[in-house]
């Protein structure tokens, strides 16, 4: 697992004109949702970080952890392309780690959890990218404890 000196872990799903956001608990068991920072334009991003970095410092947050929208080949496209550049700008501004993390299927899953849990459709928007940050943290927490166990 990232070493977070056990500070919270931030999940971010970085999406054209949002930000899905989750952290997690101080003993990372657990991914819970936050919010989904919107913008007007996808190049946009200034209010973006500044809203990050307050989230950062309100949740004690030692590493990010950002999903990674690889191809169903794994082969980089353009969205995993400007999301390699978001980490990069993420790790200059912040100056914490960014880990990548796939995020394959997540807004499918989303989708599945919030139809299970009875969101109507038409609500879905307003909560899939940030459930989507949920479990790109809550994969990423399960693979690295199950590591060291």
């Amino acid at each position: 697992m990232a070493d977070t000196d056990r500070k919270r872990l931030m999940g971010l799903d970085f999406g054209s004109k949002t930000v899905g956001v989750a952290v997690s608990d101080p003993l990372f068991l657990a991914a819970s949702p936050v919010e989904i920072i919107r913008r007007e334009h996808p190049s946009k991003l200034r209010r973006t970080y500044a809203r990050i970095e307050e989230l950062i410092l309100q949740y004690d947050v030692g590493a990010i952890i950002l999903g990674n929208p690889l191809m169903p080949s794994g082969d980089v496209g353009e969205r995993a392309a400007l999301t390699a550049e978001f980490a990069d700008a993420l790790r200059r501004r912040t100056g914490l780690p960014v880990i990548l993390e796939d995020e394959t299927l997540t807004t499918v899953e989303a989708d599945e959890i919030m139809d299970e849990t009875g969101i109507p459709k038409s609500e879905h928007k307003k909560y899939v990218d940030m459930i989507a940050a949920q479990l790109i943290l809550q994969s990423y927490m399960n693979r690295e404890t199950y590591k060291h166990e």
